[in-house]
């Protein structure tokens, strides 16, 4: 347990996931309605990646009135449609399809390489119209926030880019393949953070070609901890609970394009995060294992950080099966295209990529369920309380090599 005089400094992690995502405003939108009307941000600090990074980028831009940032990113995410985050109509489809085949069939001569499989000019506008950049700096002034981080990876540099708006005290860090460097955050930022490789096209940022930050993010819990973090919420996006292992003794279909594109997402999303939470835990357990009198040296300077996760309950898989028809007619004919004869085969792709209301509202209303059923620990864990040094579902602290019922 973490008891301390001064209240500690809340971070909040949001990872990416595409249109899962919106499980993340789901529980914000459950944190807002524990709290009392006219509570400014509770977090702090605020680190995200890819669609994690729109949403942290909200909150900061609205510190002021947290349950007013939180209704916004409901207006959008609740209301979404392919067509405002990717040209969905079926002429773009089939450009695309035909440039990447005469690509592919002319080795990049005539028609030149493809940038990306989806143009998402769309989304662009959509975060110029709805994300007010200048107002970051005003919440960091009136002290509504400490610092926010969005986290970028650079093509030509493979590393892993940090850019953070912050208080004065806060300083960079260059750490092997990653960095955290101070800057005033803008769209291209944003862009850069959510361009999924091959999906979405780069986005250069000071001469250099920047693609999802998830990419090269092997600890993503270290830039809100260089930002000043005690404690750290992070929302997760995928329901831990595996596939059951097939019968070694039936032959396995070979897996479809889309399969491997979604396992791949799935891997780039969520894996790294999972890893740093396992780094840190066993971290935690040696400096909670010496008295605080008697560290000495490097552990003397190491701090344990609290954390609690709040991951789906539900496989998001199943959900997105369940709002497959309501993705446009052109996007579903080239997952067909992707996935063979089998629907299954799509459903973690089509997960992450069903930007449509039906699926993004009841993402939001599992986030929002599942954020009340804890509402005791998590309120406790975002005012300041005394918590466990690590608060998380069965399952996960399983993979953490955590008994269930250690505290």
């Amino acid at each position: 347990m973490k008891s301390q005089t001064d209240k500690p400094i809340t971070g909040l992690v949001l990872p990416g996931g595409g249109a899962r995502g919106a499980f993340q405003v789901g529980v914000l939108r459950a944190i807002a309605d524990m709290m009392p009307h006219g509570s400014v941000n509770p977090f702090a600090v605020l680190s995200g990646t890819s669609a994690g990074a729109v949403n942290s980028v909200v909150l900061a831009s609205r510190a002021r009135r947290f349950r007013v940032a939180v209704a916004e990113l409901h207006r959008v995410w609740g209301h979404f449609r392919s067509g405002q985050v990717f040209r969905a109509d079926g002429w773009t489809m089939f450009k695309s399809s035909a440039h990447w085949l005469s690509a592919i069939v002319l080795g990049g001569n005539l028609v030149g390489a493809p940038r990306s499989l989806l143009d998402n000019a769309p989304l662009r506008t959509l975060l110029s119209r709805n994300v007010r950049f200048p107002r970051i700096q005003d919440s960091i002034d009136r002290g509504y926030l400490k610092a926010v981080a969005v986290t970028a990876a650079g093509y030509s540099s493979a590393r892993s880019t940090t850019f953070f708006q912050a208080s004065p005290g806060e300083r960079e860090w260059s750490r092997t393949r990653r960095v955290g460097v101070r800057r005033s955050l803008n769209l291209d930022h944003l862009m850069a953070s959510i361009a999924v490789p091959l999906i979405f096209p780069p986005v250069r940022i000071e001469g250099e070609f920047f693609g999802d930050g998830a990419m090269r993010q092997a600890t993503p819990l270290s830039s809100a901890i260089h930002l000043g973090a005690d404690r750290i919420l992070v929302i997760g996006v995928r329901n831990e609970t595996g596939d059951p292992v097939g019968d070694p003794n039936q032959p396995q279909p070979l897996p479809s394009f889309a399969q491997i594109a979604g396992y791949m997402l799935d891997t780039l999303f969520m894996d790294g995060m999972y890893s740093d939470l396992e780094r840190m835990t066993r971290l935690n357990q040696v400096i909670d294992s010496v008295p605080e009198d008697r560290r000495t040296g490097a552990l003397r300077r190491i701090r344990p950080i609290d954390t609690m996760i709040v991951v789906p309950s539900r496989d998001l898989r199943d959900i997105a099966e369940e709002h497959r028809n309501e993705m446009p007619l052109p996007v579903r004919a080239l997952l067909r295209g992707v996935s063979g004869r089998s629907r299954e085969s799509a459903s973690r792709l089509l997960s992450f990529l069903l930007f449509e209301q039906g699926y993004t509202q009841a993402l939001i209303d599992l986030g929002y369920k599942d954020a009340m059923a804890v509402m005791d620990q998590l309120l406790a864990f975002v005012t300041g309380r005394d918590v466990p040094r690590l608060f998380a579902p069965d399952w996960v602290r399983k993979d953490l090599s955590l008994p269930a019922d250690e505290p």
